[in-house]
């Protein structure tokens, strides 16, 4: 795994956490949707569940998952972070944390860090090059 791909995995695992999150907000409206049809015919006992039943328990099964992927996500942002502070220079760190933890874009970086975009490229690949030497030594 290169260090881009391995400093890059909280983004996917935070997108599919806001994924779970949509899904569950689109079961709720479903189950909240349905409405229940009033009759003096007498129903059938042996009637499967009912759908909000069904979408209740599809919505306990998302939220299980979406439990383990904060989880996951939690754990990976701690290992990330001390993967970043491992590299000496406190705006290298800055520059990392911005872009693999807070999900920035380059252009938000170079605007907050008050540098051009250009600088913030040199300066990503520099700390690449601290965070790779890192990760060779950690696992020599």
């Amino acid at each position: 795994m290169t260090t881009k791909a391995y400093l890059g995995q909280a983004r996917f695992l935070d997108m599919r956490i806001k994924s779970k999150i949509q899904q569950i907000d689109s079961l709720r409206e479903l189950a909240t949707s349905c409405t229940a049809v009033l009759s003096d015919m007498p129903r059938n006992p042996n009637h499967g569940a009912s759908k909000v039943e069904n979408c209740v328990m599809k919505i306990i099964e998302v939220q299980e998952g979406l439990q383990d992927d904060i989880n996951a996500l939690v754990e990976l942002k701690k290992e990330i972070m001390a993967t970043i502070h491992a590299v000496e220079d406190v705006e290298l760190q800055t520059l990392l944390e911005k872009r693999y933890l807070c999900f920035l874009s380059w252009e938000r970086i170079a605007v907050e860090m008050h540098y051009s975009i250009q600088h913030i490229y040199r300066m990503h690949e520099t700390a690449l090059t601290a965070v790779t030497e890192f990760l060779d030594g950690r696992s020599a």
